[in-house]
């Protein structure tokens, strides 16, 4: 069957690089005649879009052209807006929806059960309403994870990876990651006059729920000490360092970089807020958490910088671009080819489809022994002759 229509979407957080994706796949698609319909706000674009709304309409649907995207990749972000709507597990049904339609379940996250909906006879109605023939779907985990869904359920979907924690599995690298390493490191670079004015420890709080690649990358380019999720260092012994680091600098300064999810034995990572519809909170801040206790127990005054948000903001780094493109025009080759739950990636440093993965695996994480210096709290800088560029296998 000729492919006529094609949807596309961006959901979870937001990074440099969306939009090459977006304009990739809508301007291979004009030049053979297809439409390209875009789904504002990621997953919320097909669960909260009412058809016999025109409001709703206007809302959640966008439809792409070479005219209103030719200069979205010169920006960061997103054209179509993004959310964290999940529509296999919704505490809370969209107004204009019954409640007799549909039956809730009991969902057990991280010790927290609540009810939710499953609503995604809604999502393939509003698909086949549309006439949409496949799906391009956006995102990091999360949102992958219920594009596999769709598959599984008989609609065509292709995947393109995203997400600064470079944690989805099956590629070695994920949009926006080069970018938020770039970020880091400048500004990394621009507070060392300030923390060494002072002859204090900078610590730098950055993404990182469950897995350390951006801690680890940004201390791998800066050559500062960094914890990451995967392994739980000893608190005194970083601090040992990180004050062996100070006294040996002529400024007098150290420098450190933690992941969000970053602990030390004997600390559980702290978490608020309501949790959204994948059962993530929000996370303590761990920078001031350290700085409190490098304060207590080694008698060393900290500043502590969040880095977090900063990363997504701005237009693409030159990898990203690249990636995004490539990506998005792989996505449509495998469009054309008429198939189904593969996956954009980059396997042993080549462009590649693979299957999107299994959430039920959860994220990738950092090889500790490989990639980790448990001595140092430091990356593994040694035996790099032969691997990919970007440091891991996926």
């Amino acid at each position: 069957m000729a492919i006529q229509r094609i949807g596309i979407l961006t959901g979870g957080g937001d990074v440099p690089g969306l939009n090459s994706v977006i304009k990739g796949v809508t301007y291979r698609a004009s030049e053979l005649g297809i439409d390209v319909l875009g789904f504002r706000r990621g997953w919320e674009g097909l669960t909260h879009l009412n058809l016999d709304d025109e409001e709703s309409k206007k809302k959640y649907l966008t439809p792409l052209s070479r005219e209103n995207t030719r200069t979205i990749d010169r920006f960061g972000g997103t054209f179509l807006h993004s959310s964290r709507t999940n529509p296999a597990r919704m505490r809370k049904l969209p107004s204009f929806l019954s409640a007799d339609s549909f039956t809730p379940e009991s969902v057990t996250k991280k010790g927290e059960t609540f009810q939710a909906y499953d609503i995604s006879k809604h999502v393939l109605a509003n698909l086949e309403k549309l006439g949409v023939d496949c799906l391009v779907a956006i995102g990091g985990d999360d949102t992958l994870s219920y594009a596999q869904k769709l598959d599984k359920l008989g609609f065509k979907v292709v995947a393109v990876p995203k997400t600064m924690d470079n944690d989805v599995r099956n590629t070695e690298y994920c949009i926006g990651f080069s970018t938020a390493i770039s970020r880091a490191h400048d500004a990394i670079q621009r507070q060392r006059t300030t923390v060494g004015s002072h002859e204090r420890v900078g610590v730098f709080r950055i993404f990182g729920r469950d897995a350390g690649y951006t801690a680890l990358y940004t201390a791998y380019v800066t050559s500062i000490r960094c914890g990451i999720p995967e392994h739980a260092f000893d608190l005194d012994k970083m601090l040992e360092l990180v004050s062996r680091d100070k006294k040996n600098n002529p400024s007098n300064y150290a420098l450190v970089v933690l992941s969000e999810g970053a602990a030390w034995q004997g600390y559980e990572v702290q978490e608020y807020g309501e949790p959204d519809d994948y059962g993530h909170r929000r996370k303590m801040n761990v920078g001031e958490l350290f700085a409190e206790q490098a304060k207590k127990r080694a008698g060393l005054e900290a500043i502590v910088s969040d880095l977090t948000y900063d990363l997504r903001g701005g237009s693409p780094d030159f990898v990203d671009k690249m990636v995004a493109t490539t990506f998005g025009n792989m996505a449509f080759d495998a469009i054309l080819e008429g198939k189904s739950g593969l996956m954009a990636a980059i396997n042993h440093g080549c462009y590649a489809m693979v299957e999107i993965p299994d959430p039920k695996l959860g994220p990738r994480k950092v090889d500790v022994d490989t990639m980790y210096n448990l001595d140092r709290y430091r990356p593994n800088y040694s035996n790099k002759q032969g691997i990919p560029i970007f440091l891991t296998k996926a």
